[in-house]
């Protein structure tokens, strides 16, 4: 290995993340959504509740809005309607929808139903084709099955949200915290790697904290409780399948979170 790596990988083994995450101003996370947008909309409420008046606040959505859940159409439409500007949260003056690894495979499957569309479903595509009205395709889809699927997804998506999906950044950073969806290489600045590991994560992420102090907010693995910690914070509680999904507020104190249930 490299000296340059090695000693930055020695040395992230004594990082220190003592001090709290500090955005450039009042920001809050929401973690994956996949097809809730029953939750979503209650997220709106109770980040608009703790922003108050005061305003200033930015919204990030972290990813994976569509699959295993029942409406990935509807929340597609709430998060586009937001960064366009056309649905407003009180107290958030800024939208981010970062791109999740959903949203990858779902891009995927238009572009190449045939060699890449079968992952898709195997991940909980058959959901997003159902709230899109798309329905009736077997478990093993033929080639022509899938590339009419395809077709019908493409027909059945209101004109416009293609394009804004693949509009999507893999990170956005504010002060000392990037935030992607799956997860960065520790080793390597924020602004030195491929977007697929923001969007897909790296082996190494999880285990080892950096050695800048910069802090990562993400999505994308499940934990059972949502935790701030060696530069992580994670924000996935699985809301798809137990009903509670997870906003970390980051304001500069200690990283809080705020919980709705459904």
């Amino acid at each position: 290995m490299p000296l340059g790596p090695l000693l930055r990988r020695l040395s992230g083994r004594r990082a220190s993340h003592a001090a709290p995450p500090r955005p450039e101003g009042p920001v809050y996370a929401v973690g994956d959504l996949h097809g809730r947008a029953d939750l979503l909309a209650r997220a709106l409420h109770a980040v608009s509740a703790d922003a108050g008046d005061a305003g200033g606040a930015t919204l990030v959505l972290l990813g994976d809005y569509v699959d295993r859940g029942p409406d990935s159409a509807g929340v597609l439409a709430r998060a586009r309607a937001l960064t366009d500007g056309a649905a407003g949260v009180a107290g958030v003056d800024r939208v981010v929808a970062l791109l999740g690894n959903h949203e990858a495979m779902m891009l995927d499957m238009l572009d190449d139903p045939v060699g890449l569309g079968r992952r898709w479903l195997r991940h909980g595509g058959l959901d997003t084709l159902t709230s899109y009205g798309v329905a009736g395709l077997p478990d093993r889809a033929p080639p022509p099955a899938l590339r009419e699927a395809a077709d019908a997804l493409r027909r059945a998506m209101p004109e416009g949200t293609e394009a804004w999906l693949r509009a999507r950044p893999a990170t956005w950073r504010s002060g000392d915290v990037a935030f992607v969806h799956a997860g960065l290489d520790p080793d390597r600045a924020p602004g030195d790697q491929p977007a697929e590991v923001a969007v897909w994560g790296h082996p190494a992420f999880r285990r080892r904290p950096r050695a800048d102090g910069l802090w990562v907010v993400h999505g994308h693995t499940i934990v059972p409780e949502p935790s701030a910690r060696d530069g992580r914070v994670a924000c996935d509680t699985g809301a798809y399948e137990t009903g509670r999904l997870t906003v970390a507020a980051l304001d500069g104190g200690p990283v809080r979170f705020l919980a709705v249930h459904g």
